[in-house]
């Protein structure tokens, strides 16, 4: 037993240094600059909560708080209703399933500045692929990235692509669900709606929640690159992101202080909101053993 201990603990092992040297370590140190002015040349020194208090006061950092949280709203809900929708498509076993499964993928492996420039692209309002395409329907595509009222939209469209991984758990959710259940609901006469509803919907909600959280994190974190490769925050502050203004905080202005705070404040809210929807959607599990 002894020996069978000791091997779990070295094969823990990376994990866990990984762990102390890459999110510990480092999240030690923010809180400990969120409460002191530094700017990597002097000296810490205490600062109390005025790092907490000035962040308020900046006009940039309330609009950033407001577009991070406006693209949370649009773009989680749609992410997870699109995954499932592409899961309940592709589920069955079909002729050429596997190429769409792929292509559903494969935008999610490839790299976000890679990504960022394909979109610039498909973005550009003159030569762009998305205008041209709308112009075939007589639709006169706007300036994406250069408008105020479609800059966010845009980035909420791109990440919109990227939801491979929600598509693979839902995808191996939907083949858990045993077929038994389906067979009786159509001996009983129930309709397709009625068994997604009834039977479906119940058994991969767990999944669909787990999902929900997951995007709500990732949310708060794919936003900087986007925002600082296309747009720069621009225009007007449209796409100015809370990762973005910590970055610039930072390594700009070199206010590691105030950017800590900053980073201090976004994962307090981010627990919190986590802790409402869990809240909220608690009942949403099942318990194999009830």
């Amino acid at each position: 037993m002894k020996y069978y201990q000791r091997d779990l603990w070295v094969m823990l092992s990376p994990y866990l240094v990984g762990t102390l040297l890459l999110v510990a370590l480092p999240a030690s140190v923010t809180l400990y600059l969120a409460f002191h002015q530094y700017d990597a040349l002097s000296k810490p020194v205490w600062f109390g909560t005025t790092n907490f208090i000035s962040m308020f006061r900046d006009d940039v950092f309330v609009i950033s708080l407001r577009n991070s949280a406006m693209f949370a709203l649009l773009s989680v809900p749609l992410r997870v209703l699109g995954a499932l929708l592409l899961a309940l498509l592709l589920s069955q076993r079909r002729r050429g399933v596997g190429f769409y499964r792929v292509a559903v993928y494969l935008p999610t492996i490839i790299p976000d500045v890679a990504y960022a420039l394909i979109w610039l692209w498909i973005f550009n309002p003159v030569y762009g692929p998305l205008n041209k395409a709308l112009a075939v329907f007589g639709i006169d595509g706007p300036a994406w990235l250069v408008n105020r009222e479609t800059a966010l939209l845009a980035i909420v469209i791109m990440f919109l692509f990227q939801i491979g991984e929600g598509f693979i758990v839902l995808l191996a959710s939907l083949q858990g669900v045993p077929h038994d259940y389906y067979e009786a609901a159509q001996v009983d006469g129930a309709s397709a709606w009625q068994r997604f509803r009834l039977i479906t919907f119940p058994l991969i909600r767990p999944w669909l929640v787990l999902l929900m959280l997951r995007d709500i994190i990732l949310s708060t974190q794919s936003t900087f690159t986007p925002a600082f490769i296309m747009t720069g925050g621009d225009p007007y502050y449209a796409t100015m992101f809370l990762p973005l203004v910590i970055y610039e905080e930072a390594y700009d202005r070199f206010r590691f202080g105030l950017a800590s705070a900053m980073m201090v404040f976004m994962f307090l809210v981010l627990t919190g909101l986590l802790m409402m929807v869990y809240l909220v959607v608690r009942g949403w599990g099942y318990d194999d053993e009830q």
